[in-house]
């Protein structure tokens, strides 16, 4: 990774967080976009006072001008873009038939629309230079349905399905594009859903009632884990890997 230039989106928390950390830890310069420009500077600012290299850039992934703007922006200030990685996320919950137009469209807007505005652009210049890395963080409920995460489980299937079809398009330009669909781990968005301090331990054994699965693994993910899966598929060592959904859920979709 040393030399090269990582852009990693929804940076400032979370797994996004966890990436762009583990990236300038392995040498690259990080270019970090997100809408919280609070939480993005502290995370730049942290890694640069460890010697690493980090830039704060913020910007709403699911607004295509803002995007070609920043995206511009850090081909000129740090670097052409070698590495790209979407983590910007939103979850609203909600039964279908209550869920409201609003939150429906924001979902979109950041989960689907953002990975291919940021993409789409990245990509574009990636073709020029014909080399380059894109790995999605998706999600395991693009693979099974969830009560009540109809729009979340919607959006992150359609992230997944344009991640491998860029894949395609791109693998004559010597471009890989593939997915880290994490499960349950443990970040400010996980936290949000859990209504008492026994919020972990429910995710990791399941529940009956709502037909969802626990975890064999018996623990819940640490954006730690889900950064090494993404660091490797960017990595020479997956040279031959695109297109490919690595699930990264302690086993609980079964495999499937």
């Amino acid at each position: 990774m040393k030399g090269k230039v990582a852009l990693v989106t929804g940076a400032s928390q979370g797994i996004g967080e966890a990436v762009a950390r583990a990236l300038a830890e392995s040498g690259a310069s990080v270019a970090a976009i997100d809408q919280n420009e609070e939480g993005l500077h502290s995370l730049v600012e942290d890694v640069k006072k460890q010697g690493l290299q980090a830039g704060a850039f913020a910007a709403d992934v699911g607004d295509s001008a803002s995007v070609d703007k920043t995206v511009d922006r850090i081909e000129r200030e740090v670097g052409p873009i070698d590495m790209l990685v979407n983590v910007a996320g939103v979850l609203r919950t909600g039964l279908i038939t209550s869920f409201s137009d609003a939150d429906w469209e924001k979902t979109f807007s950041v989960n689907a629309t953002g990975v291919f505005n940021v993409s789409r652009s990245v990509a574009g210049r990636m073709i020029t230079r014909k080399e380059g890395a894109i790995v999605t963080v998706g999600s395991n409920a693009a693979a099974v349905p969830r009560m009540q995460m109809a729009a979340y489980a919607a959006s992150k299937a359609a992230a997944l399905m344009f991640t491998k079809c860029l894949g395609l398009e791109l693998a004559q330009y010597n471009i890989r594009c593939n997915i880290v669909s994490p499960g349950s781990t443990d970040t400010p968005m996980q936290r949000s859903m859990w209504s008492d301090q026994n919020g972990a331990q429910a995710a990791i054994a399941g529940s009956l009632e709502t037909f969802k699965t626990g975890i064999p693994l018996g623990r819940l993910a640490l954006p730690a884990d889900i950064a090494e899966a993404v660091l490797f598929l960017l990595s020479e060592r997956a040279r031959h890997i695109t297109m490919h959904d690595l699930r990264v859920d302690g086993g609980a979709t079964l495999g499937v």
